[in-house]
């Protein structure tokens, strides 16, 4: 392997940023400062390159410190790893929250995602570059969802240093965000992740009955409401009896795909490679969703306790969450509790003296949609773009790092625990027969009360929006997020189940439940999906790269064209929607035209 270094040097506080991350260098070849002429060889090569999967943690230490990544910083984070800086550039350039370019030490992020572009975003950013100006100190950046859509419009500003500070408004202000932006540790707090769950307290309530009933930071209150029972049934049970379980309830896969989970564990635990892996796919990108946020930033013990158990089942013993690079107060929750579990016996080498060993490390995202599919996941968490993966081989047999590996969302293993606590049978009793247990679901948009709804599936979602204040003059109902489809208000008898969606013509996804009323501009809301799906791509492919170019750029010439026939630029995107289902590598090329399609098949879009 060639490796060329520019001549770029790293400052003392790069150097630091690496150096703390990864401890001092031992030779001149990793670029410490030696007199003796160490450079002809390169010492550990083979295993500084097995450490490749600290490429993204460098690079987020080196964002964090300094606010964005020089040649010379990256130079010397490379030679650190024996990674080519070719490459590492590629890895650097390929996330949303990283700069090659310098930039102020503070970023405000303004969210002008479908939610909060409802709610006047794009006002806001406006007023809010207007006040600041283009030398105030602050990077205002335009940025997809948030996850914050039940308190939209959304901020989030990063103030690189040692430590890195960050400050999110919800709803926000013009005034609100340059004060977030101006200094960090004057912004008011968040509000309790209890305030995102309109139910909250709700005696009949499952996966969410923590939430705003459990203090988030201690382990002892959460094990005296049921912590850790499920646990300890696990391990009466074994782990065949623990997949069991699993299969008989029926539970199905929460993030969009909805596979059975018990197959997937089943089919990665009978794997003879080892080590086996378990990921949590903590990365819910998907515009209109926060779920996962809240579960972790208000019960993150029940996540721990849950992937214990399915690595327990799987035989793994190393897990990662891969977590959005937007949360910083659910990577805080999570840090903590598993500093708690593992000084409690809950996590390391002899769990609960049953002499099991399992440990959780936490990777952080950067703003990368693509990277919710697992395959692109795992590539992430390597050291690599983040860009799917042809099957198969499929991840049971050979996922991370080549091995055998279980990836699941935050809300499919926290199903785990109750179906453990109340058996099988019980949970499969909840929800329908092909949708067993309760579902969570992100309603946002032109609601009263936005946040979180548990309901078990089978549900209408006229009852979910009447349970959340429906206004009056909806327009339509965006199932599924940017990647689902719009229904019409005269359609809110569709049961919100994985069978009754899709016999509907539509999608669940995710559980993403948007509301729109007629002063939601409907081409504005579609151009902003079409931009948001061309700039997710991972460019890997040709049809998804090149058609959600086209998707944009037809609807761009629909809204200019006012009153105009539109026909033509419809067939076009009929014609670009079927080539990206049909042979786009991965499900976002596959379903980018989704909601196009549904709004003007549905909807009358452009009638």
């Amino acid at each position: 392997m060639d490796l060329h270094f520019g001549d770029g040097k790293p400052t003392d506080e790069e150097r630091a940023a690496v150096d703390a991350l990864l401890g001092p260098p031992e030779s001149s070849w990793e670029g410490a400062d030696r007199s003796d002429a160490d450079l002809r060889w390169a010492r550990g090569g083979r295993e500084a390159r097995e450490r490749r999967d600290l490429l993204l943690p460098g690079l987020h230490a080196l964002n964090d410190r300094i606010g964005w990544i020089s040649e010379g910083a990256l130079g010397y984070l490379c030679r650190r790893l024996t990674v080519p800086p070719a490459e590492a550039y590629g890895v650097a350039t390929f996330y949303a929250m990283f700069s090659v370019e310098p930039r102020p030490a503070t970023v405000l992020h303004i969210c002008t995602d479908l939610a909060c572009a409802a709610a006047g975003a794009g006002e806001m950013c406006a007023g809010i570059e207007s006040r600041l100006g283009p030398s105030g100190g602050v990077s205002v950046e335009r940025s997809p969802c948030l996850g914050l859509c039940e308190r939209a419009p959304a901020a989030l500003a990063v103030r690189a240093g040692d430590p890195v500070r960050t400050a999110v408004s919800a709803p926000t202000t013009v005034e609100a965000a340059v004060l977030a932006a101006s200094a960090p540790d004057s912004a008011p707090d968040e509000p309790p992740a209890a305030m995102a769950v309109p139910q909250a307290g709700d005696p009949s309530l499952t996966l969410l009955r923590r939430v705003g009933v459990v203090d988030p930071s201690s382990l002892d209150d959460y094990r005296a409401h049921g912590g850790y029972a499920a646990l300890r049934r696990a391990f009466a049970l074994g782990p065949a009896g623990v997949i069991r379980e699993i299969t008989d309830s029926g539970l199905a896969g929460r993030g969009g795909a909805a596979f059975p989970t018990g197959r997937k564990w089943q089919a990665t635990a009978s794997q003879p490679d080892h080590p086996h892996y378990l990921v949590c796919n903590a990365d819910e990108s998907e515009p209109g969703t926060f779920k996962d946020r809240v579960i972790m930033e208000g019960d993150p013990y029940a996540l721990v306790e849950a992937m214990t158990i399915a690595a327990y089942a799987i035989g793994a013993h190393q897990g990662y969450v891969y977590l959005r690079g937007e949360y910083p107060r659910a990577l805080r929750r999570l840090e903590h509790a598993l500093a708690q579990a593992r000084a409690r016996g809950l996590l390391g080498d002899d769990i609960l003296g049953q002499g099991y060993a399992f440990d959780i490390e936490i990777r952080r995202g950067a703003g990368a949609y693509i990277c919710g599919e697992e395959t692109a996941l795992f590539n992430s968490i390597e050291g690599y773009r983040g860009e799917p993966r042809s099957k198969p081989p499929f991840p049971v047999e050979k996922g991370l790092f080549g091995r055998p590996t279980v990836e699941n969302n935050v809300e499919t293993l926290v199903n785990v625990l109750p179906i453990l606590t109340m058996g099988a049978p019980a949970y499969a009793a909840t929800g329908t027969q092909r949708s067993t247990g309760p579902k969570l679901f992100c309603v946002s948009g032109s609601v009263d009360r936005p946040g979180i709804y548990e309901l078990p599936f089978g549900a209408t979602l006229g009852e979910l929006l009447e349970l959340a204040g429906v206004r009056d003059r909806l327009r339509a109902v965006l199932l599924g997020g940017a990647a689902g489809g719009f229904v019409r208000p005269d359609e809110l008898d569709i049961p919100l189940t994985f069978e009754g969606t899709r016999e509907a013509g539509t999608t669940l996804g995710s559980g993403v439940v948007m509301a729109f009323d007629d002063t939601v501009p409907l081409p504005r809301l579609l151009l902003r999906i079409a931009e948001f799906f061309r700039d997710e791509s991972c460019g890997q492919c040709v049809p998804c790269r090149v058609g959600t170019v086209r998707q944009e750029e037809a609807l761009h010439r629909i809204a200019e064209r006012t009153g105009a026939d539109a026909a033509d630029d419809i067939a076009v995107l009929r014609e670009v929607g079927r080539a990206m289902r049909d042979a786009s590598i991965c499900g976002l090329g596959q379903t980018a035209w989704n909601a196009v399609e549904s709004a003007i098949d549905r909807l009358g879009a452009y009638e």
